[in-house]
């Protein structure tokens, strides 16, 4: 199967998926930070959706459309900010590739708006094997709910909200943990 990673720097997601034998590429404006450079499109993503995929897993930006920001929107004038992110994540969740799963975090109400389609389910990274807690909702076309492989219920940690403020932390907060990558590479691939 063809997949596209969109947005992914990391390539935690794409290496899931080759790992099982499929042809995945990551694609961001940025480098990949996941060591395999073949693998990466260093591109805007929307120049590729239609490159012959079969499924595209999305990471958009979610600095102006999580629902933990909506306070910003008024206080630092980010309305145009946020059109434009709502819009480019709506042009990923319409595209015509034959399945999609798009990630983020609980959207606020002003980005679903434009979006035009609440989310399909929320998951935690806990539900993979990952002893984390970060709710995760994925905008599903053409593809099954993940189904949560572990129950995890101790030493639950919280280090996504408690990453310390820095030039890095966006990127730090947006890296896919790797069980919840694996099990998208084992249901859908």
């Amino acid at each position: 199967m063809r997949v596209l990673v969109a947005c992914e720097e990391s390539q935690r997601v794409c290496i899931a998926f080759r790992e099982r034998g499929h042809e995945a590429y990551s694609c961001d404006v940025i480098n990949c930070s996941g060591g395999h450079p073949e693998w990466h499109i260093k591109d805007d993503v929307l120049k590729h959706l239609n490159d012959g995929w079969d499924l595209m897993i999305a990471h958009p930006p979610c600095t102006r459309l999580a629902n933990s920001g909506v306070r910003w929107l008024n206080e630092r004038n980010l309305w145009s900010e946020m059109k434009l992110g709502a819009e480019f994540f709506k042009s990923l969740l319409t595209c015509e590739i034959p399945k999609i799963a798009i990630e983020n975090p609980i959207p606020h109400k002003y980005g679903l708006n434009i979006i035009g389609k609440k989310y399909t389910q929320i998951i935690q990274p806990h539900y993979f094997g990952d002893k984390e807690t970060k709710a995760t909702c994925l905008w599903l076309i053409g593809l099954p709910e993940l189904k949560r492989t572990h129950w995890i219920t101790d030493d639950i940690k919280d280090s996504v909200h408690q990453c310390s403020p820095g030039p890095e932390r966006a990127k730090i907060r947006s890296v896919t943990f790797p069980g919840f990558a694996r099990a998208m590479a084992e249901q859908w691939g």
